[in-house]
């Protein structure tokens, strides 16, 4: 188990890091390519944008031929896409290989995800989903100094490390015993699964927060170039969130695990909230640092409690485990392309404060819902 937490950990840092390494460069492009607001948004969402698509095709993969070879495959996609957007100097050419890193992260984390939760104990499950995500952060964390250092040096030769660090993390994955068989479920018992209303709650509870950090993603960049900042300072927030963020996610699933999903969920959405609105107010450098800070702070504490929520509520639902994480991935991208794209759209047309507000207004219905109906059958705390 120790083993494959280590691989799991280690591809998940892996695929975050190079997605987060866009946000130094973003404002390079715009310049480079004369991209609007909105057009930004688009090269920033394409990555979601081929995870949500790809998702539940990689769950199905990883129900069908394992989840090792899930992960093996998109390794092998993850690198061949990298070393294309690092040679690209074509914005088409960008944006189809930012997709194409996509949907190789689609099929690298339903893998992943179903390997682990399958292998872990049940009782550990918010522990092991933390840890997996807190170092999925911390992929985050370095993303920024590598987009950093790709806007210094070029991004060619940045990214075309990638694809020998893809090789080697695909031959330790196939020297790992997986924990059975492959399990085929019915096409059709899977789609009233996944349309069953425990289901679609705990997938929202996902796409909330992921939505914002979309919305961030564009925003917050941007934002800190108009008002003076350049890659080392919008790389210096993203650090400073992701480390926060990394160092939470363990803890918030330990803690999880012991009172519930509840608590946790609903008090990290509504600190969400509160970034949103540090964010539409602010005028200076410092205070939208110090809103990014705090929208981390809240990302710490739910991501793990709900991405836990639905593995449980799919076990409860007799839903394979790859179809969950399948879920989850698209979740998380459709939260992310939709807080992209249409944070940046509003952004172009109305200015900072409105989609910022309006996404702070969803993370608060949200948090009053989940108080609502995040209890038993939805989610059962483990026993300890």
């Amino acid at each position: 188990m120790r083993k494959l937490l280590i691989l799991a950990s280690a591809i998940v840092f892996f695929d975050v890091a190079f997605y987060a390494a866009i946000a130094p460069l973003l404002p390079e492009y715009v310049a480079e390519f004369g991209l609007s607001k909105a057009e930004a948004g688009v090269l920033a969402a394409a990555y979601a944008v081929g995870t949500l698509i790809a998702s539940l095709p990689g769950g199905f993969v990883a129900t069908r031929m394992g989840p090792r070879r899930t992960v093996i495959g998109g390794l092998l996609l993850l690198g061949f896409s990298s070393l294309v957007f690092g040679l690209a100097h074509d914005i088409v050419l960008l944006d189809a290989a930012r997709f194409a890193q996509g949907v190789s992260g689609a099929f690298t984390w339903s893998g992943a995800l179903t390997w682990l939760i399958t292998s872990a104990p049940s009782e550990r499950r918010g522990s092991v989903i933390g840890t997996a995500l807190g170092t999925a952060v911390a992929g985050a964390l370095v993303g920024p100094i590598i987009g950093a250092i790709a806007g210094e040096v070029g991004t060619g030769p940045v990214f075309g490390v990638v694809l020998a660090i893809a090789l080697a993390l695909a031959a330790v994955a196939s020297r790992l015993p997986e924990p059975g068989p492959p399990e085929a479920q019915p096409l059709r018992e899977v789609a009233a699964q996944i349309l069953s209303r425990p289901i679609l709650v705990a997938t929202a509870f996902v796409a909330v927060p992921s939505l914002m950090f979309g919305a961030v993603e564009v925003l917050v960049p941007l934002r800190v170039s108009e008002l003076g900042g350049g890659h080392l300072a919008i790389a210096g927030g993203f650090i400073a969130a992701a480390g926060l963020e990394s160092a939470l996610s363990p803890i918030a699933g330990r803690y999880s695990d012991r009172v519930g999903r509840r608590i946790p969920f609903v008090f990290g959405i509504g600190v969400c909230a509160l970034a949103m609105v540090g964010i539409a107010a602010a005028d200076a450098l410092g205070s939208v640092m110090a809103a990014l800070i705090l929208a981390a702070l809240g990302a710490g504490i739910c991501f793990a409690p709900a991405l836990t929520t639905l593995s449980e509520t799919a076990d409860l639902s007799g839903l394979h485990q790859g179809f969950a994480a399948g879920l989850s991935n698209m979740a998380w991208a459709a939260g992310q392309a939709a807080g992209a794209m249409a944070g940046g759209g509003l952004a172009s047309a109305t200015g900072y404060a409105v989609p910022s507000l309006a996404v702070a207004a969803l993370l608060l219905v949200t948090s009053a819902y989940a108080y609502r109906s995040l209890v038993p059958p939805l989610v059962q705390p483990a026993q300890t």
